[in-house]
């Protein structure tokens, strides 16, 4: 999903680079945690984007003006506060989060608390994003990881390294940028040309599996892999789908439910074959947040359309300027919106995503719950 700004400023990076340096860099961990592994696009972007040319960037207010480590400063997250992978991490009893990889002087923590690798706007396909100029797509990613484990081989040798990465939970959030990019408008100049939802959910598929097994010949064998979500709510999808309100796009949430169907046919495939035997958990993030919008006031939310920040319109900023001629519209509680922007969830939907992937039952996430998966095999 994507965020487009285009005002950084160079006082702003030095802030950023400063707030990694005391929040992210230091390495610990609780005794009872393990490592993770985060990969995948803007909804667990921790802050690589931040260190890319690119316009797709959350490093500006209001962004973070929740998040309790950084006062409120904005870290490169593309929502107000935490993300669904810190609260995650934070359940399972982690003092930190992974930090970018992009970010400085964080090498040290792929040997214990682990590191993200998410880029917002990245896809499973590598011309994903295109537009939005600089992103990590997945294949990138897992050879960022392969530095790391270089890393962890150097630092701890060859089979303390097998062992701790084989303990390591790996998290995969990948896809919504794909399916975004194959229903955006017609764009000047640029090949329109698509092939038909099956191929394209194929593609995907065969993509996002041979990315998987490349982790799987590095080490991996606790995997988390999140479906696509209801991108047919979303409030950038409607908008230029002109779809009414408290409806969705029936045509894009088709083609997400018919792929996030192969997603789990084929982990079920490769939990059942696959070797050395590993784990992967499929995470259903569409019946959950669907659930979400569709039960919002049971959830305590009182607005499942509009995004908190931004507003509906093109470019979809979300922006905090010198004054309120220059900023977005920014709702007054920030806690009653299911959407925090145009496209990602606020804080407060993200927790409850989260809670379900930990403690969820098999209509959630299978064959295990997150935190089973945690203390799998050890």
């Amino acid at each position: 999903m994507y965020i487009l700004h285009n005002l950084a400023t160079f006082t702003m990076t030095i802030l950023i680079i400063f707030i990694f340096q005391m929040f992210y860099v230091m390495p610990f961990c609780s005794s009872t945690s393990t490592a993770t592994f985060v990969f995948g696009d803007s909804l667990v972007d921790s802050g690589n984007n931040n260190f890319l040319f690119t316009l797709s960037k959350a490093d500006s207010p209001p962004y973070g003006i929740d998040f309790k480590p950084s006062h409120g400063h904005p870290t490169g997250r593309f929502t107000n506060g935490l993300t669904i992978s810190d609260i995650v991490g934070e359940a399972l009893g982690d003092n930190s989060f992974p930090p970018p990889y992009l970010a400085p002087n964080v090498e040290s923590n792929a040997t214990n608390i682990g590191i993200n690798y998410a880029s917002g706007s990245s896809g499973i396909l590598d011309a994903t994003g295109t537009l939005f100029i600089g992103r990590v797509p997945l294949r990138e990613q897992i050879s960022n990881f392969e530095e790391s484990r270089k890393y962890i081989v150097n630092s701890m040798g060859e089979e303390n390294a097998k062992r701790f990465i084989k303990k390591a939970m790996f998290s995969i959030t990948i896809g919504s940028n794909d399916v975004i990019n194959y229903f955006q408008p017609s764009i000047p100049f640029v090949s329109n040309e698509k092939v038909s939802p099956t191929t394209f959910q194929d593609f995907l598929i065969s993509n996002l599996t041979m990315n998987l097994q490349r982790l799987h010949k590095l080490g991996a064998r606790k995997f988390v892999v999140v479906g696509v979500g209801p991108l047919g709510c979303i409030p950038f999808m409607r908008a230029i789908g002109l779809i009414s309100k408290g409806k969705c796009s029936v045509e894009v949430n088709t083609l997400i439910r018919n792929y996030n169907k192969k997603l789990k046919v084929e982990l079920h495939r490769l939990n059942k074959y696959i070797k050395p035997k590993a784990i992967f958990i499929y995470a259903n993030s569409y019946d959950v947040f669907r659930e979400i919008i569709l039960n919002h006031k049971q959830h305590g939310f009182e607005n499942a359309d509009a995004p908190c920040c931004g507003g509906y319109f093109p470019p979809f900023v979300c922006y905090k300027g010198k004054d309120a001629n220059t900023s977005s519209v920014m709702c007054n509680d920030r806690g009653k919106y299911v959407f925090w922007d145009a496209y990602h969830p606020t804080e407060a939907a993200n927790v409850i995503i989260a809670k379900k992937f930990l403690y969820g039952d098999a209509s959630v996430i299978s064959p295990i719950n997150i935190l089973h998966l945690h203390n799998y095999g050890s």
